[in-house]
């Protein structure tokens, strides 16, 4: 696949290597030459210097034959407007991602309907997680956080209790899967419980927020 990233900064120039890396045709774009110098030595990718707003600079990156683009310059601002314009002017762009690191920026970014990747909330998110329960493990995030998967281990308190018992009163919460003894189900309500079986559970942080307590208070 075709690929452009705007933006030769540490974030940029880790997703071009990586894209590179399992097989796709990658160009980078940057307003300064000397950003270049930050792409590992084995990026076998194209470079173009200049202004990405400027229609010229991205027919030399080849938007036109592009399958998706990342604006993930250290402006948020300049990230909306840059993926306004590809979502604007190039419809055969599939997938368009712009970055955030501004929290404050994200309404602004969300009113232009563009998919948001917010490396600060995401990663506040996952270390808040982390200090206040680490026997919870988020194992996937949808958009920036608003919507986790989570694994937990089921206590002894727990032990023999229905599903439904344990997510009564978890509003935002889903029990997805079941793992006993190495082997996962999908499960029902009714399903009973066993000490040390690890529920997949998806929710929202007030969802887990009260999971965790239920699950403390047995």
């Amino acid at each position: 696949m075709n690929f452009v990233i705007v933006g030769c900064g540490r974030v940029g120039a880790e997703l071009a290597y990586r894209l590179f890396q399992n097989g796709h045709q990658v160009v980078m774009v940057d307003v300064k030459q000397s950003a270049f110098n930050r792409l590992h030595p084995d990026f076998r990718g194209r470079t173009v210097e200049g202004e990405a707003l400027s229609a010229e600079v991205l027919e030399r990156a080849g938007i036109e034959k592009a399958d998706g683009l990342a604006a993930v310059t250290n402006s948020d601002t300049m990230n909306a407007v840059i993926g306004h314009l590809v979502r604007s002017h190039y419809s055969s762009v599939k997938q368009v991602i712009v970055r955030n690191y501004d929290p404050s920026m994200r309404e602004m970014l969300e009113s232009f309907g563009l998919q948001i990747i917010s490396s600060t909330a995401w990663g506040a998110e996952r270390i808040q997680e982390l200090l206040i329960d680490p026997s919870f493990r988020a194992v996937f995030s949808a958009g920036n956080g608003e919507v986790e998967m989570y694994e937990m281990y089921v206590t002894p308190k727990w032990d023999g209790k229905a599903i439904s018992e344990l997510l009564n009163g978890c509003n935002d919460t889903v029990c997805a899967a079941l793992t006993r003894a190495g082997r996962a189900e999908l499960p029902t309500s009714s399903t009973s419980l066993k000490s040390g079986d690890v529920l997949t559970v998806s929710a929202t942080l007030d969802g887990v927020k009260t999971l965790r307590s239920r699950i403390q208070e047995g």
